[in-house]
């Protein structure tokens, strides 16, 4: 049977378009030092290391944990790396937990990182494509994602650009109480609607930035974890599902993977409502129009009704529903750490720990990560509570 597991110490970086005073080294460095601190822990105290980041071309580095090695406190320790597209986050955090339930280790940090000043990133997620099937109309993931955003209109007729305008309005501005995000910007529902195309319907503020940041976190057992810390995020339940890219009938709008993994985690934590019985959700949204779709797919909302949440301030901090807090992955993209990241906040909030953009009496919180093409996708839910 496995070990209870908690988060008991987070670290994250600033989030900046470009970090030229530091090397990838000394990012990570910023992360794992500040989860340390967090913990009250010193590097000695770690028993292993999670490591993690997207694609090695958008870094140039190959094996890029043999050079992080002193710098994610995995020096003469069992160091393992992880790479599962976007979700690569979320799989670090997903790993380190059950190195930690399976009695394997007591303490493990799990650290992610992505330094996309050092590379081109619509290069690296193009030429991830299969070369037989994929390479020659490969164009990132905005134009993927615009498909999705237009299946969705489609299917409901009564979602608007306007919506995806009203999500960057309240994503930026939640993103201003979130002291690690990118972008933190005052905006108005016209200025989102009259910025430019990226690719329709997707304007410059439905689209997330390219950002140099990193992120890490503490996992350990059961009493260990009450002893680091006064107020644990215990990992109450997760789910992993992966389905195929281009089989037909895949549903890029609801894909059955995120359906799966999210009804798994509800049975594994006993959830039967989880309207009601999720306090806040941090879904792995790089676009506007995500935030209603994956909502929708979770169950955190009606199918179609994304429009209406959205209308009505359900989805805000101070509504029934809230959603993404932290400006999530449309505020603030280090690729690799943006799942993991989702993670932390998670924790953040269940913990009383998540600052100006604490939800107020949060017990229990949902984490998203999203990669691949829409077919990888991870749940992970903490409570504050064991």
């Amino acid at each position: 049977m496995a070990r209870p597991v908690a988060i008991v110490g987070t670290g994250q970086t600033k989030g900046r378009r470009r970090r030229e005073d530091v090397n990838l080294a000394g990012l990570v460095h910023e992360a794992v030092r500040a989860a340390l601190e967090d913990a009250d822990l010193k590097p000695s105290d770690i028993d292993a290391v999670v490591i993690g980041n997207a694609p090695e071309v958008f870094e140039g580095i190959n094996y890029p944990e043999l050079l992080l090695g002193t710098a994610s406190a995995g020096y003469m320790k069992p160091v393992m790396r992880v790479y599962t597209g976007g979700t690569v986050g979320a799989s670090v955090g997903i790993c380190a937990y059950y190195h930690v339930a399976c009695g394997l280790h007591d303490v493990v940090l799990a650290v992610a990182f992505e330094k996309l000043s050092d590379g081109v990133p619509n290069y690296g997620l193009s030429v991830t494509y299969d070369p037989l099937w994929g390479r020659d109309f490969a164009a990132g993931a905005t134009t993927l994602v615009a498909l999705q955003a237009r299946e969705y209109m489609h299917r409901n007729p009564q979602i608007t650009e306007e919506h995806f305008a009203m999500i960057a309005v309240k994503t930026r501005k939640d993103a201003q109480d979130n002291p690690y995000a990118h972008l933190q910007l005052d905006l108005t529902v016209e200025e989102a609607l009259s910025s430019h195309v990226v690719v329709s319907p997707l304007r410059l503020h439905d689209c997330c930035p390219t950002t140099d940041a990193a992120a890490a976190a503490v996992f350990a057992a059961g009493d260990k974890a009450k002893r680091i810390t006064e107020r644990p995020a215990w990992v109450r339940a997760l789910a992993t599902c992966s389905e195929g890219a281009y089989y037909p009938g895949m549903d890029m709008v609801y894909p059955a993977s995120l359906q799966k993994a999210a009804q798994t985690a509800y049975k594994r934590a006993g959830i039967t409502d989880p309207v009601k019985e999720i306090d806040v959700a941090e879904l792995y949204c790089a676009f506007t129009p995500q935030e209603m779709i994956w909502a929708e797919t979770v169950g955190l909302c009606e199918r179609g009704k994304g429009g209406e949440m959205t209308e009505s301030g359900r989805s805000r901090r101070d509504g029934e529903m809230p959603l993404n807090p932290s400006g999530t992955v449309v505020s603030h993209n280090p690729i690799g750490a943006s799942a993991l990241i989702r993670q932390i906040e998670a924790a953040l909030q269940v913990t009383g720990k998540a600052g100006a953009h604490q939800i107020e009496g949060a017990k229990t919180a949902l984490a998203h990560g999203w990669g691949g093409w829409l077919q990888f996708h991870t749940i992970m839910i903490l409570s504050s509570e064991l």
